[in-house]
């Protein structure tokens, strides 16, 4: 693989840069380090760390480039957001943990991945350390098993209908991704101008894959536990069921709340996170321009107030729902 091969834009770096603030120097957690964009900014400045996670495995082609070049201020773990508490941060005041959410256009391209609906051949997506792929998911899950995937993580309407097809579908030939983007055409005859027909099974499959919620809930649960204060917790988002879950967590950190039944009044912290900005940041103009994969994007952050951790939050009650639907990935 070779280095932005293709062109690969780090979405709202400036934003986030200025968020972060790394020319007051630190040590920095980017967890989804893909190309490097936003680690190579990072490491621009003096005086900085980073410590980049990513689950995709072809990443650490890139890694060791970056740690050849910057030698102790870099490092790169191959893992998930749910494994972030076992990068050993115990007496490290990180400043800054970053999760962007989104897939480069070099994961995008990748046939070996599949992500994408104009790949040839075997359905995948998975994106490394998985347990089961796409193909798994379409070629064996029943019909209301499917239906649930499709309309809760995809958001399609025409779940119920594109499963049944599959379903039937599939007692005839294996259902691979040319296939299934020609059983979802047949559904959907009418052409959709903005997205394409297949874009929301495809995105389903995907999260469904990579079990992207419960990553993405545990990972924001052992950022804010490892962050000290005046740390930054910073995410960047790319469709509606990551932003609700990423805005939740957010407001349910800076609220006043108490944190603990079990302590007196006296003790409580009013709120343990400042939500300097409840609205997102959202990429300029001329962004949007120069990367257009960058218009669904949207950046939100929080800024630590102590260095405590008390805090019941209720997210995993609140997306119970998305998390049992993605738990029928455990009988694969």
């Amino acid at each position: 693989m070779v280095l932005d091969t293709p062109k690969h834009y780090p979405v709202l770096l400036n934003e986030l840069i200025s968020i972060i603030s790394p020319q007051h120097g630190g040590t920095f957690i980017d967890c989804t380090f893909g190309q490097g964009g936003y680690t190579k900014k990072i490491l621009n400045f003096k005086n900085t760390k980073v410590i980049a996670i990513d689950r995709d495995l072809k990443t650490k082609e890139i890694a060791d480039k970056f740690l050849n070049k910057f030698h102790d201020r870099f490092s790169f773990k191959n893992k998930k957001f749910s494994q972030l508490d076992n990068l050993k941060l115990k007496n490290i005041d990180v400043r800054a943990v970053v999760f962007d959410l989104g897939y480069s256009l070099v994961q995008i391209k990748d046939p070996d991945k599949g992500l994408s609906f104009n790949s040839i051949g075997d359905l995948n997506m998975q994106m490394g350390i998985n347990d089961f792929s796409a193909s798994d998911v379409i070629n064996k899950l029943n019909v209301k098993e499917l239906e649930k995937i499709f309309k809760f993580f995809g958001e399609e309407k025409d779940a119920k209908k594109i499963a049944n097809i599959i379903v039937r579908e599939r007692k005839n030939k294996k259902i691979d991704t040319q296939i299934l983007v020609e059983l979802i055409e047949k559904i959907k005859k009418k052409k959709n101008l903005k997205i394409h027909n297949a874009t929301k099974v495809f995105q389903a499959l995907r999260i469904f894959v990579n079990k992207e919620i419960s990553e993405l809930i545990f990972g924001l649960i052992t950022a804010s536990k490892i962050l000290k204060k005046n740390g930054v917790l910073a995410v960047v988002t790319f469709h509606s069921i990551e932003d609700k879950i990423v805005k939740y967590f957010f407001k349910s950190l800076s609220e006043k709340k108490s944190v603990s039944r079990y302590l007196p009044k006296l003790e409580q912290s009013e709120k343990l996170f400042y939500l300097k900005e409840k609205k997102p940041i959202l990429p300029s103009i001329k962004e949007l321009k120069e990367n257009i994969s960058s218009r669904s994007a949207k950046l939100r952050y929080l800024i630590k107030k102590d260095n405590s951790y008390h805090f019941e939050n209720d997210i995993l009650d609140k997306f119970e729902h998305l998390l049992k639907i993605e738990s029928i990935g455990d009988k694969l």
